[in-house]
């Protein structure tokens, strides 16, 4: 085994033990299932996994939601939360770990969320980025007490709220300077 690889599986073991392995081996559903709530697989990234899950909410929101209206875009985060914790729920429940670090969806959700109704632009992407960054690791109140609810609820809605902390600061400062 070459070093990087070792580095690799220990590194997978850390995080989610061989339920990874286990649930892509074992069907189709469980692999999709994996797959959407890893972020399309980035959330597997040895460093950072929940920055690469907002990066990836900031690319979808740049490259596609920016351009759906403002009513489809909050119906689609309506969506995504039961749908997320759904998701959630069931990759915890196949890597074998409560909140595995490669679960990402939660991240993404979260970031789509701090710019939601806000106006597209570079004050509104990257703010929305590093504001949410910083509530989701610093996990104010009541953040961290939400994030103990079972299931996917918990990985869920504690970034949920984080976005909305990030969404209320970003639209504060946005119209202070006028953006």
């Amino acid at each position: 085994m070459i070093w990087w690889e070792k580095a690799w599986q220990e590194w997978r073991e850390k995080q989610v033990g061989d339920g990874g392995r286990k649930a892509i081996q074992q069907g189709i559903v469980p692999g999709l299932i994996i797959f959407f709530a890893t972020g399309f697989f980035s959330g597997f990234l040895p460093y950072l996994p929940g920055t690469a899950g907002t990066l990836i909410g900031l690319a979808s929101y740049w490259l596609l939601l920016r351009q759906i209206s403002t009513g489809g875009y909050l119906l689609l985060l309506l969506c995504l939360i039961p749908l997320g914790s759904f998701l959630c729920s069931k990759a915890e429940g196949y890597l074998g770990k409560s909140d595995a670090a490669p679960i990402i969806l939660d991240e993404w959700v979260g970031y789509l969320i701090s710019v939601a109704a806000l106006p597209y632009g570079p004050g509104t992407l990257w703010g929305g980025f590093f504001l949410f960054r910083l509530f989701d690791i610093s996990k104010p109140p009541p953040i961290r007490q939400i994030q103990s609810l079972p299931g996917g609820w918990g990985v869920m809605l504690d970034d949920v709220l984080a976005g909305i902390y990030a969404n209320l600061i970003l639209r504060v400062f946005l119209s202070w300077v006028g953006g």
